[in-house]
């Protein structure tokens, strides 16, 4: 899913604090802007994957004109889709059936099953590794 949701981000100590008020404990730091609205960036969709895979409901943004400012207020985007698949790379296993004959040629050829059953995949999903 893509979401965009505004920040607040302010100034204190030597630092870019960014907090998102509409995701409570959703809050990270930089020590310059851009480095804040990166790790801005990362918190957001890693609060939202949780948030999804535990099925807590997500709130709506809050539009900019309603928010209480303390500093800057900023546009900030997560997808959680192409997060998933940058981060989420935990094995998984599955049982697959093939005919005795069919693993045996594998077998023979040194054929890797799980590593064929990836990249044919991904092909087929027209997924890019």
């Amino acid at each position: 899913m893509k979401y965009t949701f505004m920040a607040n981000i302010y100034h204190e100590d030597n630092a870019y604090i960014v907090a998102f008020p509409d995701i409570p404990s959703c809050f990270t730091s930089g020590d310059t802007l851009e480095e804040a609205i990166e790790m801005a960036e990362d918190v957001l969709n890693l609060m939202l994957w949780d948030m999804e895979e535990s099925g807590t409901p997500i709130p709506s943004a809050t539009l900019p004109e309603r928010m209480d400012v303390n500093g800057y207020i900023a546009a900030i985007h997560a997808d959680t889709a192409a997060y998933r698949k940058k981060y989420d790379k935990k094995p998984v296993q599955r049982a697959v059936s093939l005919p005795r004959w069919l693993d045996a040629m594998a077998k023979d050829r040194n054929i890797r099953l799980s590593a064929f059953l990836q990249t044919a995949l991904m092909k087929e999903l027209g997924v890019a590794q």
